[in-house]
C-alpha cells in the first residue's frame, strides 16, 4: 500500500487535507466520497515535492506559452481528453522547464484538481491566465475561453514586438556612445597624458581637465564599477518594493513624451485584459481583480484597485476609474459609453486599439526626435574630447612657426 495526500471538505464545508494508506487514488477516493466527504484531489505523497522538482524562479517564453495553447485549443477541439492533450503536449515539448511544469499540471489534474488550479499552483503562469481557465471551467466553455485568451496574447505579443523593434537603433547609438567615451577617457586620454609629460609643455584648463577625468578613470575605474553594480542591486531592491515600484512609476509618468507613452500603453493592455475576461464569462469585480493584479505599472495597479472597491460598493466603472485619476479621460468616456450601451467588452477593445495606434504613433514621434538628440549629443562629446586633447598640439605647432 502506498501513501496518499487527500484534500477533501466535510459536511459543513471545512477543507481538509490529509494522509491516508490505500492501493490506489481510486480507491482513496472512493472510500472517503462514500463516508460523505467532497473530493478535491488525491495524489501520491512527495510526488510533487520529491519526484517532480520546478526551478520556480524560471519563466515560460510568451510566444512559447502561445503556441502550447493554440495546440491544446487544438486537441480539445478535436475532442481529446485533457489529461491526454497534456501528456500529447508533454512529450512534444523540447523545454526541460516547460516539460517538467505539464507534468505536474498533468500530475494535479489526474490527482482530480481543476485545470485552473493545477496550472496556478505552477507560479510561473499570469493570473489573467489562471483565471481565464477557472472562467471557461465554470461556464463549461473550455474551448472558445481560450481562443480568446489566445488571440489577446497574439495581439499583446504583436505589439510588443512592434515596441521593441522602435527601441532597438536608440538602444544601440545609446551603447556606441558609452563604449566611445569609455575607450577614450581610459585609454586614449591617458597616451595622451604621458605624451604631454614628457614634453612638460604648458597645457590648456580645457586640456588638463580631461587629462584628469582620464588619469582618474585608470584609477578609480574598479571601485566605480564595484560602486555602480551595488548601487544598481539595491536600486533593484526598492524597486521591488511597493514604495519603490510606485515611487518609479511616478517618475516614469513624469518623463517627458514617454511618461504618457508609457500611461496609455497600460491603459491598452488593461483595457484588453479585462475585455478579454468579461467575454470569457467573469463578472466585473473579479475581471477588475484579475486585471489589476497583472498590471506592471503599480499606480494602474492601485487605481484599479479602488475602482475595484467602488464598483463592489455599487458605483459604475467608469466613474470608479475616474475617481482613480489615473486614466486618461478618454478612456474613461470611452468606458462610460460601453456601460450604458450595455456593450462594455467591445467599447474596452475599442479603448485597447484606439491607444495601442496612438501608443504607435506617439513612440514613432519620439524616435524622430531622440535619435538626432543622441547624434548630436555623441558628436558634441566626441569633438570636446578631441579637442581638449589636440589643442596643445595646434599651440606647439603654431609657436613652431612663429
Amino acid at each position: 500500500m502506498a501513501e496518499y495526500t487527500i484534500r477533501m471538505a466535510d459536511e459543513r464545508g471545512h477543507v481538509l487535507e490529509q494522509v491516508e494508506l490505500g492501493n490506489s487514488e481510486g480507491e482513496v477516493r472512493e472510500r472517503f466520497s462514500q463516508q460523505g466527504f467532497l473530493i478535491y484531489s488525491v495524489k501520491p505523497k512527495g510526488l510533487l515535492s520529491s519526484e517532480v522538482r520546478l526551478p520556480r524562479r524560471r519563466k515560460v517564453k510568451q510566444d512559447q506559452f502561445v503556441i502550447f495553447n493554440q495546440q491544446f485549443v487544438t486537441l480539445i477541439h478535436a475532442g481529446l481528453p485533457i489529461i491526454q492533450s497534456l501528456e500529447l503536449l508533454m512529450k512534444r515539448q523540447r523545454n526541460p522547464f516547460f516539460r517538467s511544469v505539464l507534468q505536474n499540471v498533468r500530475d494535479r489534474v489526474r490527482g482530480g484538481e481543476l485545470l485552473s488550479d493545477a496550472f496556478a499552483e505552477q507560479k510561473v503562469f499570469p493570473k489573467v491566465y489562471t483565471t481565464t481557465l477557472l472562467a471557461g471551467e465554470k461556464s463549461g466553455n473550455l474551448e472558445e475561453v481560450l481562443g480568446r485568451y489566445i488571440a489577446f496574447q497574439r495581439l499583446a505579443v504583436t505589439f510588443r514586438k512592434k515596441l521593441v523593434s522602435s527601441l532597438v537603433y536608440p538602444v544601440l547609438l545609446v551603447a556606441m556612445l558609452v563604449v566611445m567615451l569609455t575607450f577614450l577617457i581610459t585609454y586614449v586620454v591617458p597616451q595622451f597624458a604621458n605624451l604631454y609629460n614628457q614634453l612638460g609643455a604648458e597645457l590648456p584648463p580645457m586640456t588638463m581637465i580631461m587629462l584628469a577625468i582620464g588619469s582618474n578613470a585608470q584609477r578609480y575605474a574598479p571601485y566605480v564599477v564595484v560602486a555602480v553594480v551595488i548601487a544598481g542591486f539595491l536600486l533593484w531592491r526598492w524597486m521591488k518594493s511597493d514604495s519603490g515600484a510606485t515611487q518609479m512609476d511616478r517618475i516614469r509618468l513624469k518623463v517627458p513624451l514617454l511618461g504618457s507613452i508609457w500611461l496609455k500603453y497600460q491603459v491598452a493592455v488593461f483595457s484588453r485584459m479585462l475585455s478579454t475576461l468579461l467575454s470569457g464569462g467573469l463578472s466585473l469585480v473579479p475581471a477588475l481583480e484579475t486585471a489589476g493584479e497583472s498590471m506592471q505599472s503599480r499606480l494602474i495597479a492601485h487605481g484599479v484597485s479602488d475602482a475595484t472597491r467602488m464598483v463592489r460598493e455599487g458605483q459604475p466603472l467608469a466613474r470608479s476609474l475616474e475617481t482613480a485619476t489615473v486614466f486618461p479621460e478618454m478612456s474613461v468616456e470611452m468606458i462610460e459609453v460601453g456601460e450604458s450601451t450595455g456593450a462594455l467588452p467591445a467599447m474596452l477593445n475599442s479603448v485597447a486599439e484606439f491607444y495601442e495606434e496612438d501608443v504607435t504613433n506617439a513612440l514613432a514621434t519620439a524616435m524622430a526626435l531622440i535619435e538626432p538628440l543622441i547624434l548630436i549629443v555623441m558628436g558634441v562629446v566626441v569633438a570636446f574630447v578631441l579637442i581638449s586633447l589636440y589643442l596643445p598640439i595646434f599651440s606647439l605647432g603654431a609657436g613652431g612657426i612663429h
